[in-house]
C-alpha cells in the first residue's frame, strides 16, 4: 500500500512539472497575467512601471475570482497570504489600476514571512528605482511539488522577479525567493532562472 501511495505521489509530481503551460493570457488594466489552469495560478505576470506609488487607499479592495481561478475559500485557514505579483502600491496613483491588482489572476500563495518580509522589501526598492527609470517587471512562481491549498491551488516552491530597464534593455535584477520562512533571496542570472522554470517565458 505504501508503495502504491508513493508511486501515485511521484506520478502527481511528474504531471505537475510537465503540464505547466500558459493556458490563457489575461489583460488587466495594470498587467498581463500568464495563467495556468493546471496549478490554478498565474505562472507569471508582466507589467510596466514608471514613477510608481500614490495615495489611493486599498482598504476596501478585496481579491476577486474568475472562472478557473482560486477563490477566497481556497485560502481560508490555510496559513498562506494572498501574494500580489504585480504590486498594488505600484499603481496607487490610479485607483482603477490598483483595484485591478486584486485579482486571483495576479495572486500566488506565499508564506506570510515571504510576502510581508523580503518580497515586500524588494517591492519597495523597485518602486523607488521606478522614480528615475522606466521598468518592465516580470514575476512569477516555480512549482516543483504537489503542495496545494483549497481546491487544487498549488503553492509555488519559489517565487521570482526580474526587472528590466526599458531605457537601455539591461537587466537590473533577477531574483529568486524561497517560498518558506527563511526570508531570503538570491540574485541569479537569466539563464539560471530559465533552467529552473518548468515552463517557457513567452511575454
Amino acid at each position: 500500500m505504501k508503495r502504491i501511495l508513493l508511486t501515485a505521489f511521484l506520478l502527481l509530481n511528474i504531471i505537475i512539472v510537465f503540464c505547466q503551460k500558459v493556458d490563457t493570457v489575461i489583460r488587466k488594466d495594470a498587467y498581463y497575467s500568464y495563467y495556468s489552469y493546471t496549478v490554478k495560478n498565474p505562472l507569471y505576470v508582466v507589467y510596466h512601471l514608471y514613477q510608481g506609488g500614490g495615495d489611493c487607499s486599498r482598504k476596501s479592495m478585496n481579491f476577486l475570482s474568475d472562472s478557473g481561478t482560486a477563490t477566497n475559500n481556497d485560502y481560508k485557514k490555510q496559513g498562506y497570504d494572498k501574494g500580489h505579483l504585480a504590486n498594488a502600491e505600484d499603481f496607487a496613483n490610479d485607483c482603477d489600476k490598483e483595484k485591478s491588482t486584486f485579482s486571483y489572476y495576479n495572486c500566488q500563495p506565499q508564506t506570510p514571512r515571504l510576502n510581508r518580509g523580503i518580497w515586500k522589501v524588494w517591492e519597495t526598492k523597485i518602486r523607488k528605482e521606478s522614480q528615475l527609470k522606466h521598468l518592465e517587471i516580470i514575476c512569477g512562481g516555480i512549482f516543483t511539488n504537489s503542495t496545494y491549498i483549497g481546491d487544487g491551488v498549488y503553492v509555488p516552491t519559489y517565487c521570482w522577479k526580474m526587472v528590466i530597464n526599458e531605457d537601455d534593455g539591461s537587466i537590473e535584477h533577477c531574483l529568486l525567493f524561497p517560498n518558506d520562512n527563511s526570508d531570503s533571496f538570491q540574485e541569479i542570472s537569466l539563464p539560471d532562472l530559465k533552467e529552473k522554470l518548468e515552463y517557457v517565458l513567452s511575454y
